[in-house]
């Protein structure tokens, strides 16, 4: 049996009608970039996240990059954050000429520990941006406090945790900005790269509407200098036709991660676990296997089941960061990680008859 990290083809088939019509408007109207379906998705993602302003940008990379930019991040600033996340995490800070801060990664949630931000001098610092890692969102109550004490900037890379909620509220509304991103792996994902930045700022919003159009606020008349990242109207047609099933397919992903830890359990591995208060939305279903990782992998692979690796490598050991000055041993929770975690397939079409073959492989290594 074959079990892809996705199953995009069978997601397609669905909803291939819905999806088709809206291109169609597209090539209709000839109008590609930006435009009524781009604002149309910009307020549908804003209504879902509780704010008022939904930006579309180019990629999930610029939403992060752009929010930073709007937060008023220069070079010299440092904004604290987690090395354990997506490359794209700690470029957006270091393209503006910042210096990331790290802190570690609670042990259980791989999310950024609050505990260990009273260690952080705020001097310095512009911004925190928490990671809602694998589509579970941070400890917000306890990390906002923190940064509006110190009039820090709070940007949640929400790349992975579309839907997701904590305390009832979704990811996107509890900082200042956030980013997300629509890459095809996500569980809302366009047909090719594109973002979405949300905020309840009416000042974010107009200065983020400027600076994804070159600076510009009108045409040819350039206040600062920005980027080239506006949504394309076909990945908003094809995100707008998604949209309404994202909820039923991360229910389903929760149902099936349920399945999971009852297939999984009493085995001499780590289940992820949701905290309490918390909606995860299971971008990913990331086991933890002590000593045995890179072995239970292979022989996953060669029985044709798509498990990865997220992350193998934290940012602060990456080489091109090593001017950084971090070192092996400096985040231990987050090193540890790196050595133990692997996801296994998650999707709503991934169904339980491949499910339980994927459980079943897993139970066979451990015989």
């Amino acid at each position: 049996m074959n079990v892809p990290p996705l199953d995009l083809p069978a997601q397609f088939a669905a909803i291939r009608g819905e999806v088709m019509r809206n291109v169609e408007e597209v090539f209709s109207t000839q109008r590609y970039i930006l435009g009524p379906l781009v604002e149309r998705l910009e307020s549908d993602l804003a209504a879902l996240c509780q704010v008022k302003h939904g930006i579309g940008v180019a990629s999930g990379s610029d939403a992060l990059l752009l929010s930073l930019m709007a937060a008023g991040v220069k070079p010299g600033d440092a904004v604290v954050t987690t090395p354990f996340s997506f490359f794209a995490t700690v470029s957006a800070i270091t393209r503006l000429g910042a210096r990331p801060h790290f802190v570690d990664v609670d042990p259980v949630t791989l999310n950024l520990d609050p505990d260990l931000l009273a260690n952080v001098p705020t001097g310095g610092v512009k911004a925190v941006m928490p990671i809602h890692l694998y589509g579970q969102l941070a400890r917000m109550e306890e990390i906002m406090p923190w940064a509006q004490e110190s009039g820090i900037a709070v940007v949640e890379d929400a790349a992975q945790a579309l839907g997701a909620t904590r305390q009832g509220r979704p990811g996107g509304s509890w900082g200042d900005l956030a980013g997300f991103s629509f890459y095809p792996t996500k569980n809302l994902g366009g047909a090719g790269d594109g973002g979405m930045i949300t905020t309840s700022s009416d000042e974010h919003r107009e200065h983020l509407r400027s600076l994804r159009d070159h600076g510009a606020k009108k045409r040819y008349f350039h206040d600062e200098v920005g980027l080239n990242s506006r949504l394309d109207a076909l990945q908003a047609a094809v995100l707008l036709a998604k949209l309404p099933h994202l909820n039923a397919w991360n229910t389903e992903r929760r149902r099936l991660a349920e399945l999971y830890r009852q297939k999984l359990s009493g085995l001499p591995l780590s289940l992820p676990v949701e905290e309490e208060g918390n909606v995860h939305i299971y971008h990913q279903f990331v086991i933890r296997v002590p000593d045995k990782r890179d072995a239970l992998k292979a022989v996953l692979n060669e029985a044709g089941i798509a498990a990865e690796i997220y992350y193998p490598v934290p940012l602060h050991l990456q080489q091109c960061f090593a001017h950084l000055g971090y070192n092996t041993g400096d985040f231990p929770h987050a090193e540890k990680a790196a050595q133990e975690v692997l996801g296994l397939p998650i999707y709503a079409e991934l169904g339980e008859e491949r499910l339980a073959y994927v459980a079943d492989t897993i139970h066979k290594f451990f015989a």
